[in-house]
């Protein structure tokens, strides 16, 4: 299903935000940097920090390197990040899977330690994420800016709540999808023509004619409950 949108200008960078316990060097993250590659735009899938004051920092922080109207992208906790960066500097964004409201779940996770397998850090969930989350999680969005990609089997964020906040988002509901949303690949040109691109067919798994890569240097894209 895919609804209208309002007009949104053509994207001139797309920053990509992982999930919770993932990392840059995510399938979703290599995934949209291909995609960025072909399309000769500048991409920047940054490695998050797992608190979310400061994970929301380090994404603001690469906008400026993104040209004037990047698209903002993000799956479980990173479309929740991707919705406060949307929504605050007034640009369109892509929802893979969102979290809704995070801090309900992290309040289950409080003492629970975690190993990062893409970075090699290991970390405890303090009550400091919960009031972090619960400081940061908007009473409303913008849905128009939004396209909203939603696995309709997703185990870990029951996609109603998703479907419920951003009611009037363009939407893709993928029949059986699960959190991880392994056909991603197959929905990357609806997501950057969100952004006003167009992906050709085939792209997949050839390398853009004449181009090396439009990756940013040093940004370097799942437990992973939000991948």
């Amino acid at each position: 299903m895919l609804s209208g949108a309002r007009r949104l200008p053509v994207a001139s960078g797309v920053l990509y935000l992982h999930g919770f316990n993932s990392g840059s060097g995510s399938p979703k993250a290599a995934l949209m940097r291909d995609a960025c590659t072909w399309l000769g735009l500048p991409c920047a899938t940054p490695q998050l920090p797992h608190r979310p004051a400061a994970a929301l920092a380090l994404a603001e922080s690469r906008l400026a390197r993104l040209g004037s109207r990047p698209l903002v992208a993000g799956s479980s906790m990173g479309g929740f990040l991707a919705t406060l960066v949307a929504e605050r500097y007034d640009l369109a964004g892509v929802l893979i899977n969102p979290a809704v409201a995070p801090a309900g779940l992290v309040a289950e996770w409080v003492g629970e330690r975690f190993d990062n397998a893409y970075t090699g850090e290991r970390f405890a969930i303090e009550a400091a994420h919960l009031e972090e989350l619960e400081a940061l999680t908007p009473q409303r969005v913008t849905a128009e800016r939004y396209l909203l990609l939603l696995g309709t089997a997703d185990e870990t964020l029951d996609p109603a709540e998703a479907f419920a906040l951003y009611r009037g988002a363009r939407t893709i509901l993928h029949p059986q999808g699960d959190h991880g949303l392994a056909a991603l690949a197959d929905y990357l040109p609806a997501i950057l023509a969100h952004g006003g691109h167009g992906l050709p067919p085939g792209w997949a798994g050839r390398k853009a004619p004449g181009t090396e890569g439009a990756g940013i240097p040093g940004d370097t894209n799942d437990r992973n409950h939000f991948g």
